[in-house]
C-alpha cells in the first residue's frame, strides 16, 4: 500500500513538472494493431525475435518458456519448468534464451532456436524482470534495484536505484531495453518508467490507463506485465498477466 502511494505521488508529481515544460517525456498510448494471446498465460517476461514472441510463464507447476506465433498465439514449442519454479523474466542475447525464477535463486539458458535447455546458473535475491544491453544481463528484483549480471558467469558487475526526483521508484517487474533506455513495467500500476541505466534517474512515464478497454475480454485477467520491442515497426508490445491480447503501441507525447 505504501509503495503503491509513493507512486501515485510521484506520477503526480511528474505529470506537474511535464505540464509546465520540465520534463516532455510523458506519453499515453495509442493501440495500433492487437494480436491474440493465451488466457492461461501468467506473463512474466515477452520478447518479439524474428517475427515471434518468446514468452516466460509463472506460477508453481504451470511455468514455462514457448515460442508463439505472433498472428495466431499458436504455440509453436514450449518447455515446462518443474513444479518447484516459479518462472519470470525473460531476455534473448547471442542465440541464447536466459529464464530467470522467483525464489528459487536459479536461472536457464535456451537455444533460441528450439529451447533446447544448454545450463543453469544461479544467482542471489529474487528475479522478477530480465533484459540486456548488448553486454549484460539486467535483472529486477521487485524493488527499485536494477541488477547488470555477467551473462557468462552471472555475477553482478553493478547495480543503480532507480529514482526520480532523488526518491526511489519501487516494484520494478518486467523488462525491455530498447535503444538505451529501460524500459520497467511497475507492478499493479498502468505505468511504464523509462529509465537512464547509467545513473537509474527516470526519464519518461508511459501511462497506458484504459488500454483494459481494447481486451476482448477483462474475465479473470490480472496485472499488466509484458514488455516487448518491434525492430521494424519501432514500437513496443505489451500485453498482461492472463490477458487475451497483446497490442501494439505508438507512443503519443503529453
Amino acid at each position: 500500500m505504501l509503495a503503491s502511494l509513493v507512486l501515485f505521488l510521484l506520477f503526480l508529481q511528474f505529470a506537474y513538472q511535464s505540464l509546465n515544460g520540465d520534463d516532455p517525456s510523458h506519453y499515453s498510448i495509442e493501440v495500433v494493431a492487437t494480436y491474440p494471446h493465451s488466457e492461461a498465460a501468467f506473463t512474466q517476461g515477452l520478447v518479439y525475435h524474428d517475427g515471434l514472441f518468446y514468452e516466460g510463464t509463472g506460477r508453481y507447476g504451470r511455468s514455462s518458456l514457448r515460442i508463439t506465433e505472433e498472428s495466431t498465439g499458436h504455440v509453436i514449442e514450449q518447455v515446462d519448468l518443474p513444479h518447484e519454479y516459479f518462472g519470470e523474466g525473460i531476455t534473448i542475447l547471442d542465440g541464447l534464451v536466459y529464464q530467470v525464477t522467483w525464489k528459487e535463486n536459479t536461472g536457464f539458458v535456451y537455444s533460441v532456436d528450439d529451447l533446447t535447455q544448454v545450463k543453469s546458473f544461479t544467482y542471489s535475491g529474487e528475479g522478477w524482470g530480465l533484459t540486456h544491453d548488448g553486454a549484460s544481463l539486467i535483472l529486477s528484483n521487485g524493488s527499485s534495484t536494477l541488477s547488470f549480471l555477467d551473462p557468462e558467469t552471472f555475477q553482478v558487475m553493478r547495480t543503480v536505484d532507480v529514482n526520480y526526483n532523488d526518491t526511489s521508484v519501487p516494484d520494478l517487474n518486467e523488462l525491455e531495453y530498447v535503444d538505451g533506455v529501460v524500459y520497467a513495467n511497475v507492478w499493479k500500476t498502468d505505468q511504464i518508467v523509462m529509465i537512464d541505466p547509467v545513473d537509474g534517474a527516470v526519464i519518461g512515464w508511459i501511462d497506458l490507463y484504459g488500454i483494459e478497454e481494447h481486451l476482448d475480454s477483462t474475465e479473470g485477467i490480472n496485472v499488466l506485465n509484458g514488455i516487448a520491442y518491434n525492430t521494424e515497426t519501432g514500437r513496443l508490445l505489451v500485453t498482461g498477466k492472463l490477458w487475451p491480447n497483446v497490442f501494439e503501441i505508438e507512443l503519443v507525447p503529453e
